[in-house]
């Protein structure tokens, strides 16, 4: 195997950082920049190497800042780019870079580029965006958007629809258009020069739009799928190379691109070894394994060999030509250890550490979601009027008031799957609003704050926070965690994930019990071994026991 091409984002860990839920300075419940400031300490003392920001910039935030209106301002809940230029500098003095989220498939409606092209036909930002006529009176097709209702939108003053593939006030930019281009090329050199260290981009795979606009299948009873037209689409990789020529390959970046709807051959493509695209690119089909009559709404679990069987083809299939990145929670995802392993007060500790370790041994780089590393949950909320989402407010509506799914099980699916589960409050400590701000925060704390808190996590030494530590020490110390090639190993199993890290000689072995029942497993039995990490004290001959996980490293 030729040897594996090396970078600095490669050997990383990447911390996500939901501002608004991460810690708040100013009492007004809400997180912002100073907070985030304040807190450098914790995450230099936890290790990682990056903090990727989500987005910051001046919005009206109907879709909590996804929807951005200057892309060269700070929203003002998070502060000024006084207090942004501070994080900047003070995150670099603890040896932590930071990355922005870049959100350029649209706009928010609010942006003054949209104004302008809402304004009239011949207006020259008209073509900014993505107008239609009407088809027989009504929409130009039958796609829905993502967050309920049609993608299309009805603008008076001209008489024509936009698209916005999200909520109504997000339309999406015109890509086909140099000048949105250039703009958009423009604002990330801007960016750059002021020092940031990389983006994630938001959506990435959905910039390019099949131009004949045709209508979509529809699977959810209501609107059709634009995602064969939108996702991957015709362009996407030319104007991506534009954009890596005219920006990326002029700075030493980390890009990661959200690629929904992503296969194989195209991330091949994205995050191509020659490095003419992106770094890297987050694929969802482990987050997208359970889905019933109404896509993602539901409350089943996902299956541990589905789950295996993805991850573990992404591993053999980038192999050589394309690098991982590896999660399993974010602000649009449940909590990983409700989801994936076992929440329950017993097993809580022991299922997290053993899901990070199963993560942060695979071939990739690994992104730690704010709270995953103190093992925070899901947060159940029993009432709508708790949740703050614009996509599980829309998606109760529009299945619950139509009569395709009762009240009583949309509110279960969205205890398991609404994006609030992530969005909750950072759990600081056992005090008031778990130490995340003296106000009223803008979403309800989880209640387990008291016993999950960052505090009796730094206390703890068999915590799980200390246990992501030590993961994170590893990774910088060991090159074969970050480069040795992945083999997988029993991979008929119901209950195990294990498998092999190879370089130089050297051999890993990794094995995840990922159910509440003792298991049987030799893997790591190995005499002359070393063990690397585990998160029991002992270990039973020949068992895995519940939700344990070993590494060993053969000598």
């Amino acid at each position: 195997m030729a040897e594996e091409k090396k970078a600095w984002w490669k050997e990383a860990v990447i911390y996500q950082i939901y501002p608004r839920s991460f810690a708040d300075s100013n009492g007004d419940g809400i997180g912002d920049l100073n907070g985030i400031t304040a807190h450098l300490d914790y995450l230099e003392t936890l290790g990682i190497d990056v903090i990727w920001l989500s987005p910051v910039y001046k919005s009206p935030n109907d879709d909590n800042g996804y929807d951005i209106s200057d892309y060269r301002d700070i929203m003002d809940d998070f502060g000024t780019m006084e207090d942004f230029d501070r994080l900047l500098a003070e995150a670099h003095r603890h040896h932590i870079k930071i990355v922005m989220d870049l959100v350029v498939n649209h706009t928010s409606d609010e942006h003054a580029w949209f104004i302008e092209s809402r304004s009239s036909k011949d207006n020259p930002y008209r073509d900014y965006y993505i107008w239609k006529d009407p088809k027989n009176g009504k929409e130009p097709n039958n796609w829905g958007a993502c967050f309920g209702g049609s993608a299309w939108e009805f603008d008076e003053r001209t008489g024509m629809y936009y698209l916005h593939c999200f909520s109504k006030k997000q339309p999406d930019l015109n890509w086909e258009n140099p000048k949105v281009r250039d703009e958009v090329f423009d604002m990330m050199n801007w960016w750059c020069e002021k020092g940031i260290d990389g983006f994630r981009m938001d959506v990435i795979s959905m910039i390019s739009k099949d131009q004949s606009f045709p209508d979509g299948t529809v699977e959810d009873g209501l609107y059709g799928n634009f995602s064969p037209y939108v996702c991957n689409g015709p362009r996407v990789h030319e104007f991506l190379q534009e954009m890596n020529s005219r920006v990326l390959s002029h700075y030493d970046l980390l890009t990661v691109g959200e690629a929904a709807g992503v296969t194989i051959e195209e991330a091949q493509k994205y995050a191509n070894n020659e490095g003419t695209e992106l770094g890297m690119v987050f694929q969802f089909e482990h987050v997208d394994l359970v889905r019933g009559p109404i896509g993602k709404w539901t409350d089943q679990k996902p299956k541990l060999a589905d789950f295996r069987h993805i991850m573990n083809k992404w591993q053999y299939e980038l192999e050589g030509k394309a690098w991982n990145s590896l999660f399993l929670d974010n602000h649009d995802q449940p909590r990983a250890v409700s989801r994936f392993a076992n929440d329950s007060e017993k097993y809580r500790v022991v299922s997290a550490k053993m899901l990070a370790t199963c993560l942060h041994m695979l071939k990739g780089t690994p992104y730690i979601y704010q709270g995953e590393e103190l093992g925070m949950t899901n947060v159940y909320f029993d009432k709508l009027e708790d949740y703050r989402d614009i996509e599980s407010i829309n998606a109760f509506h529009q299945y619950v008031d139509n009569g395709l799914v009762k009240a009583e099980d949309m509110m279960r699916y969205l205890k398991e799957i609404s994006r609030d589960n992530a969005r909750t409050p950072m759990q600081w400590d056992d005090s008031k609003n778990a130490g995340f701000t003296d106000g009223t925060p803008w979403i309800n704390v989880n209640p387990n704050y008291k016993e999950i808190n960052a505090k009796a996590a730094l206390a703890d030494p068999d915590s799980v926070f200390h246990y992501y530590q030590e993961l994170i020490r590893l990774r910088h110390t060991l090159p074969i965690i970050v480069y040795g090639k992945f083999q997988g190993l029993l991979e008929d199993s119901e209950t195990i994930y294990a498998y092999k890290r190879i370089l130089d000689g050297q051999v890993l072995t990794v094995a995840c019990n990922f159910t509440d029942q003792e298991q049987d497993c030799v893997l790591c039995e190995d005499p002359t071994a070393e063990e690397l990490i585990s998160n029991y004290k002992g270990h039973k001959a020949g068992k895995l026991q519940p939700y344990e996980a070993r590494v060993i490293l053969h000598k």
